[in-house]
């Protein structure tokens, strides 16, 4: 018989105080910047599995295919008996480590959104009679994980590392190796730099789903902290920035303009042509990755990619 129940560790009201923290704080930067995480509202997490399904939005298939192909070798160079899922979201893609893992005894996924982790771990318990879930309501960059049997292996995928910037990277990997104990092995998926093109592609999709997406997260602002942004008088664009090898996704504002926040009790003048920063989407090289876990106490020993070398999977080890 299966188990399943979810641990509430970010305090209730953390998710409000934290979008007021980084809305304040963002709207009044030079430049202006938003956090990627305000996204994903129901809506907005709805938009992305769209954006996964598209055609000029490769990183998922990657990613899918290399665990279809190396879950079985994963799961024998882990040896795991428990799972950690960080940002697992629908955990669609974890069936295929669930699948390998014939020695799993439990499955922890960690994500801030209380009802995707409700269907997804009530779904995953039912389908595997004896697997122990214990969901995580939880920040992953302050990870605080339960007693469960080991060696664990922490799966990060989706190339949501991406997301943070250098200095967090570097403190994120160190919190990792921090909860990780001798035997334990940390699942990383990295997107791989490629032509710009392709990349661009991927972040300003033809249909215009990625651009609904962005302006999601002012629908976000509007909805949480009372504010009058116009969504039709912002365009979405998609850089790549070939020195920081990212891609950038911004808001540009099509005429001058004064935005008010009720609740920050701000006004923000955004002159016309103006960019609002939503999202940086590093993209790596297998030096760089190896550099950057090991420089965190980790010891890379497998590096898996999809056929094309568009995107990669890589196992660590604790030093």
């Amino acid at each position: 018989m299966s188990t399943f129940r979810i641990t509430r560790i970010l305090p209730e009201d953390a998710t409000d105080a934290a979008l007021r923290a980084d809305v304040l704080a963002g709207l009044t930067s030079s430049p202006r910047t938003l956090p990627p995480k305000w996204f994903y509202d129901a809506r907005g997490s709805e938009l992305f599995e769209e954006i996964t399904a598209l055609p000029e939005y490769y990183p998922t298939r990657a990613e899918r295919e290399i665990l279809a192909v190396r879950a079985g070798e994963i799961a024998a160079a882990s040896g795991a008996r428990t799972l950690v899922e960080l940002g697992s979201g629908s955990s669609e893609k974890t069936r295929y480590l669930l699948d390998a893992l014939t020695g799993l005894r439990a499955y922890v996924p960690v994500d801030v959104s209380e009802s995707a982790l409700d269907r997804a771990g009530r779904a995953i318990a039912a389908e595997r009679p004896g697997l122990d879930v214990h969901a995580l309501i939880a920040d992953f960059t302050a990870l605080e994980l339960p007693d469960t049997p080991g060696p664990r292996l922490l799966a990060f995928l989706g190339g949501t590392i991406g997301n943070l910037l250098p200095a967090e990277r570097s403190a994120f990997l160190a919190s990792v190796r921090s909860a990780l104990a001798p035997g334990d092995t940390l699942l990383l998926g990295t997107d791989l730099v490629k032509d710009e093109a392709v990349l661009v592609r991927a972040y300003d999709d033809a249909a215009g789903v990625t651009a609904a997406f962005d302006k999601n997260v002012l629908s976000v602002i509007n909805r949480e902290l009372d504010a009058d942004f116009d969504l039709t008088a912002f365009d979405h664009v998609a850089r790549w920035d070939a020195e920081r090898e990212w891609i950038e996704m911004r808001l540009r504002s099509r005429t001058a303009q004064t935005v008010k926040v009720q609740a920050l009790d701000l006004a923000v003048e955004f002159a016309a042509g103006e960019e609002l920063r939503t999202e940086v989407s590093a993209k790596f090289r297998e030096a760089g990755v190896r550099a950057e876990l090991a420089a965190a106490g980790l010891e890379p020993v497998h590096w898996w990619t999809d056929r094309e070398g568009r995107f990669a999977l890589s196992l660590s080890t604790v030093r």
